[in-house]
């Protein structure tokens, strides 16, 4: 009786230390970790005026390839401690919402990107990219040793000695000095990063000094006995000096050995003063456990797939134009014609699919994009979430599943929704092509996923075998074959949730007839396995538990607080013409004013002496007057002065007849009395 009590008890007690876990967990730990994790309230001021430089990762908690790469980063931390004197290494959430905005200030497009900021700065840049995609510890860590000796003399960190080779003569008058320390002279080929290495290695230490020098000067070397590089040679306190006797010249078997000599110590040094994080109270909220079905499709998740999509990923490119403009544009229109979700959701992406259709611009600044999306115009009945809510996509640690969980459903949910609806497309320039979700797939990854690592893989499955698609339904059946590939691949990586192995799907539990045996060897029924996925991504299948029931004032500035019931919220079209009429409207403005402003900016237009007049032109044909807050169009102003014209004759008429027939009755009264 006492066990079966104590298991209830113990269940919740576990639960909660997960989901404390879940909220404490990141992949850098302050205080923990042996790098400087900061935030968008910490960031300028750490970089701004330091007396070292910098090296900072920004990355996304949710890119699967900075979660595997989190490893060598802080082993890279680790093994440069001793240098952060000189330079510092730094790490930055983009993934985290209230560092959204820094990240695209400091202009990421994809993670991790590596930034180097030098001593010293005054004003805020966004730093130097990093050179070359080999992201091994050894070359980033020589190139830092570049970056410190980029540094002009005013602005090398007052921490960093010359890593500057010294000559043959500037050794030789260092032996005939007196000297109260240790002076150790590595001397190795030009190309080797050993020396300066070791003297970044021993800058926190006292009572020793550390030089490098070059094999060119070979008399020298043999006048040392050196006869091979890299070697050590080492003058004592008290004179005597010779080379050191290590098996293996490596840098750690120098460091190691010159941070043992006796009388070398490390400094008592202050801590390097960092700004604190603004005082805000921190955020106690557990997020609770939430409970789905796993064979059900949640609405949750593909409206904070596109939430995360539309303001997070697209707002890194602050302008659209060219290959991304289009594949952004394509995007929008399949969205718009296949997403099944609610109306307001739907009307919001039809409502940017007409806009972006009506603007003849080779760039759009990302923030009218955003306007639209967060609806400053005051369009009624457009809505999307900015809060992220993953149910299906939920992970047992916050920087696993969530988007990129996401991502891949809302692309099968768009392949089958093609496959059941194959009209949709129709009038958009986009029909009869079974591949169209595939390749609008494919180039939004390219130019917009943020992990590159990630979308290199894809495009490598996408050149091999995406030509062979020739139906929908095959369309449907390839990105389920290449998820169950990125699945193989990816089982048993830092980036799989223990919670949700990465396994083949759909397993047998959710699907038996898809899994056969030939021979004794599993085998995939693609029948079957086609009628799964046209069930589960079907907008049947699909539960609206955990999506906002009711629109919040602040998000659509309507202060519409009406609550509304998920199924009346499912698409279904609009007869309210007046709202429509004052929609249109509203679109219209905000056009004009992107127009305005890119063309006032000397704006991104083709041919802008000639366009210029083309769009004043159309802007022309479409002013409107504003009369108590209400828009009308110069068709519907010309039809209030036809109805006016007609109005004031019929009336002059009228007023002419009773005159007239009261002078008749008149004067035919008055003859009577007579």
């Amino acid at each position: 009786m006492a066990a079966g009590s104590g298991r209830p008890l113990a269940v919740p007690l576990l639960l909660l230390a997960a989901a404390v876990a879940a909220v404490t967990a990141r992949l850098y730990r302050a205080g923990e970790d042996p790098l400087t994790v900061l935030t968008a309230s910490t960031v300028r001021r750490a970089l701004l005026n330091s007396s070292a430089a910098w090296v900072v990762q920004f990355y996304s908690s949710s890119c699967g390839h900075c979660i595997a790469f989190a490893p060598t980063w802080r082993a890279l931390a680790g093994d440069v401690k001793d240098w952060e004197s000189a330079i510092r290494i730094g790490v930055l959430d983009c993934g985290e919402e209230e560092n959204y905005e820094t990240c695209k200030e400091y202009g990421i497009h994809y993670y991790p990107t590596f930034r180097y900021f030098k001593a010293f700065t005054k004003q805020f840049t966004t730093g130097e990219n990093s050179r070359g995609a080999d992201r091994e510890l050894q070359t980033v860590r020589q190139m830092m040793i570049d970056f410190l000796q980029n540094h002009s003399q005013e602005s090398r960190p007052p921490a960093c000695p010359s890593l500057d080779p010294v000559l043959s003569s500037d050794i030789t008058a260092l032996f005939d000095k007196n000297s109260n320390h240790y002076t150790a002279v590595v001397v190795e080929s030009n190309n080797s990063y050993v020396g300066r290495e070791v003297i970044l290695d021993l800058i926190q230490y006292e009572n020793i000094v550390v030089k490098r020098a070059l094999n060119s000067d070979k008399p020298f070397l043999e006048k040392l006995g050196i006869t091979s590089v890299p070697s050590c040679y080492l003058v004592h306190p008290n004179g005597s000096r010779g080379l050191i006797n290590i098996v293996k010249p490596l840098r750690s078997s120098f460091s190691s050995y010159l941070k043992s000599l006796p009388g070398v110590r490390k400094k008592l040094l202050l801590p390097l003063e960092l700004p604190v994080k603004e005082n805000k109270e921190e955020s106690t909220e557990i997020k609770q456990w939430k409970e789905f079905d796993k064979s059900k499709l949640y609405m949750a998740d593909l409206e904070s797939g596109l939430h995360y999509l539309l303001r997070v990923e697209l707002a890194t490119h602050k302008m659209l134009e060219g290959a991304e403009l289009k594949t952004f544009k394509d995007f929008v229109t399949i969205a718009a014609k296949l997403f099944p979700g609610r109306q307001p959701v739907v009307k919001l992406l039809e409502t940017l699919q007409e806009w972006l259709v009506s603007l003849p611009l080779d760039k759009i600044p990302y923030d009218a994009i955003l306007d639209l999306v967060n609806n400053k115009m005051r369009i009624s009945g457009i809505f999307l979430t900015k809060r992220i809510e993953w149910v299906g996509c939920q992970g047992s640690r916050p920087e696993l599943r969530g988007y990129t969980c996401s991502l891949w459903k809302l692309f099968h949910t768009l392949t089958v929704q093609a496959a059941l609806r194959p009209k949709a497309l129709i009038n958009t320039g986009l029909e009869d092509n079974p591949q169209i979700v595939l390749q609008i797939m494919r180039r939004y990854i390219h130019h917009f996923f943020g992990c590159k690592a990630c979308a290199q893989h894809f495009e490598e499955m996408a050149k091999e075998s995406m030509d062979s698609v020739k139906t929908l339904d095959k369309a449907v059946l390839w990105l389920w074959e290449k998820h169950n590939v990125v699945n193989n691949r990816l089982a048993g990586d830092l980036t799989e949730d223990p919670k949700f192995p990465k396994v083949q799907w759909p397993t047998p539990d959710l699907c038996p007839a898809c899994h056969e045996e030939i021979k004794g060897l599993h085998s995939w029924n693609e029948d079957h396995v086609l009628q799964f996925m046209k069930y589960h991504y079907n907008s049947e299948n699909i539960l609206y538990k955990y999506t906002e029931s009711k629109t919040d004032a602040s998000e659509t500035e309507l202060g519409d607080m009406r609550e509304v019931k998920d199924k009346n919220l499912l698409k279904k079209p609009s007869g309210n013409r007046e709202n429509n009429i004052l929609d249109q409207e509203n679109i219209r403005d905000s056009e004009s004013k992107v127009l305005d402003k890119l063309i006032g900016n000397h704006g991104p237009v083709k041919d802008r002496g000639k366009n210029a007049v083309e769009l004043v032109n159309r802007e022309e044909s479409r002013q409107s007057v504003s009369f108590l807050g209400i828009g009308f169009s110069n068709i519907d102003m010309s039809l209030c002065v036809v109805l006016y014209v007609a109005s004031s004759l019929f009336l002059m008429i009228m007023y002419f007849f009773f005159r007239m027939r009261s002078k008749r009755w008149k004067v035919k009264h008055y003859r009577s009395s007579v």
